[in-house]
């Protein structure tokens, strides 16, 4: 009978007044959309025309966590920025990019760096906002990982809840969980560590295309892995065994 009256009122109030209705009785909160009931982003340009991009914000707050390991001889996918803003005692800053329009040291696919970036050379590798853009991940993955010199860092972020770009592929927006089973078993024997940043509040931010600035440090640096905005990548290889 009970069931039957729900099923009633259901049918008569719809759906849409129905759970504010069972919100209201719960004691749940309601939305107040305001400006964000949209279906376009404020931003097109993930925020670039507003400020900085959400994720920017944990891409910097990472490699400024590591920048102890942004030293010595530096690789850099694409430019040197973020060697020349984090890097601690940096004697050599080199680059590598696809494009050679961004000019960068050595043009190359990465998965086909072989003859051209030197193995062994490197005491860090960054690869920032990188690992998503890899079609050939894995070839990819050990390639940056035998340019480094033994006991060398690699320090990778990758996009999670975040838009797409609109002018070229993106191919992996992993979990965490589904980036470690990936470098667990491509960087095999090294020392791996794999972790995300973000929350509720900033995804929905960074999916609206609204700057990090708009959000207070308060905000952004809440941790909830169920909303993971970037999953960092942190590797080192193994020390040369002593002869």
């Amino acid at each position: 009978m009970i069931h039957r009256l729900g099923q009633e009122l259901k049918s008569l109030l719809g759906p849409r007044r129905t759970v504010r209705l069972r919100c209201l009785v719960r004691g749940k909160p309601l939305p107040r959309w305001g400006n964000l009931r949209r279906t376009q982003p404020f931003s097109t340009s993930f925020g670039f025309d507003r400020g900085t991009p959400v994720d920017r914000y944990y891409v910097e707050r990472f490699f400024r966590e590591n920048q102890q390991y942004i030293r010595g001889d530096v690789l850099e996918i694409q430019m040197s920025g973020y060697t020349q803003r984090f890097g601690t005692g940096v004697h050599l800053a080199h680059s590598v990019d696809i494009n050679p329009s961004v000019e960068p040291t050595f043009v190359c696919d990465l998965a086909d760096s072989d003859g051209v970036l030197p193995s062994a050379r490197y005491d860090c590798f960054l690869l920032p906002s990188t690992p998503q853009h890899l079609q050939r991940l894995e070839p990819s993955l050990r390639h940056a990982l035998r340019v480094l010199k033994p006991g060398g860092v690699a320090l990778a972020t990758s996009a999670a809840l975040v838009p797409l770009i609109p002018d070229g592929p993106d191919y992996w927006h992993c979990s965490p969980a589904g980036w470690r089973q990936i470098v667990e078993r491509v960087w095999a024997g090294c020392e791996v560590r794999v972790q995300s940043y973000g929350n509720c509040l900033a995804a929905v931010a960074a999916m609206l295309g609204l700057a990090f600035e708009e959000l207070t440090p308060a905000e952004l640096d809440v941790e909830d892995p169920r909303y993971p905005v970037v999953v960092t990548l942190w590797c080192r290889k193994p020390q040369a065994p002593k002869p």
